[in-house]
């Protein structure tokens, strides 16, 4: 049997030999290095440049939030001092607005959210007490960033008699120093003259912040004086009121004249001043003595009737 012969398969070619690398000249070298320094050099810079940024930012914010507290006793250029607000109605106004329209001054209240239970409080307190706060002609308004939809019904709700502002950006508030960040409102109450002088700028709770205003009010003698001064004439009215009725009902005709019915009122007013204390110590020793003394003159007559009846008996 022939033996079969196998071919042996050619060996594998070997890979060809990769070209030799070109030597890189100087120059090019020195190239290459340059244009990696400056993608380097332009990494550190945009990093650099973002973290400025990032702390300017973060100034920015700190700065408004500090540095633009007023403070008690500063006077305002309230040009676009707040920038522009919203009241509840809709119409467009600012603070400088406001204090224009005012007699005194404006007082603004600051509420977190309306129709919650502490800024109804702190609304009501101000309603309760709106008549002896504004007799000395400060204008109160209420302040949040509530919409005027949810500002009105909270003021509709509460019978509140003075107007809502709505500052959705927080532009007003942060101005008056009572932002909180990232976002919120503090509570609190600033109250700015008719002139642009703070009277008051502070954060505190419903009831902290109607008394601040208080104390503004008697100092401007708005509680004593106005309001006394504003209820004289009307209990002068009631009282004349009631003489002329009195007149109707007992059937006297003609009726009083004015000058006669004030005359009526000044001797019933003088008659019911009571008399200073040291008349008033004097007084009963006064009418004792006189008493004494009309006593003692009886005795004297008494006597002597007595010899006259006895004289003539003799007789």
């Amino acid at each position: 049997m022939p033996v079969e012969l196998r071919k042996r398969k050619a060996p594998a070619a070997p890979p060809p030999a990769a070209p030799p690398k070109k030597k890189q000249s100087t120059v090019a070298k020195a190239a290459s290095n340059v244009k990696e320094a400056v993608k380097e050099t332009a990494a550190k810079a945009t990093k650099a440049t973002a973290s400025a940024g990032a702390t300017a930012n973060g100034a920015a914010a700190k700065s408004a939030t500090n540095a633009v507290k007023p403070s008690v006793g500063d006077v305002l250029s309230l040009h676009d001092f707040g920038g522009e607000i919203e009241t509840n109605e809709g119409a467009k106004t600012t603070l400088e607005a406001l204090v224009d329209e005012s007699k005194a001054g404006v007082v603004l209240f600051t509420y977190p959210k309306a129709s919650t239970p502490g800024c109804t409080k702190q609304a009501c307190l101000f309603r309760d007490a709106y008549t002896p706060l504004t007799a000395s002609g400060l204008a109160i308004y209420g302040l949040s960033t509530d919409s005027p939809k949810a500002n009105t019904t909270f003021k509709d709700k509460q019978k509140l008699p003075y107007p809502l502002l709505c500052d959705p950006k927080a532009t007003l508030i942060g101005a008056i120093g009572l932002k909180k960040l990232p976002k919120g409102t503090q509570r609190g109450v600033f109250v700015v003259s008719k002139a642009g002088k703070v009277l008051a700028a502070e954060p505190g709770g419903p009831d902290a912040t109607v008394n601040v205003v208080k104390k503004i009010v008697d100092n401007l003698g708005g509680d004593g004086g106005a309001v006394a001064a504003a209820a004289a004439p009307a209990a002068d009215d009631a009282k004349k009121e009631e003489a002329v009725t009195e007149y109707k009902e007992e059937g006297e005709s003609p009726l009083p004249t004015s000058a006669e019915v004030e005359a009526a009122i000044a001797t019933e007013t003088a008659a019911a001043v009571p008399l200073p204390g040291k008349d008033e110590e004097e007084k009963p020793a006064a009418v004792e003595e006189k008493v004494n003394g009309e006593a003692k003159a009886d005795e004297a007559v008494v006597p002597e009737k007595k010899t006259e009846d006895s004289e003539i008996k003799d007789a």
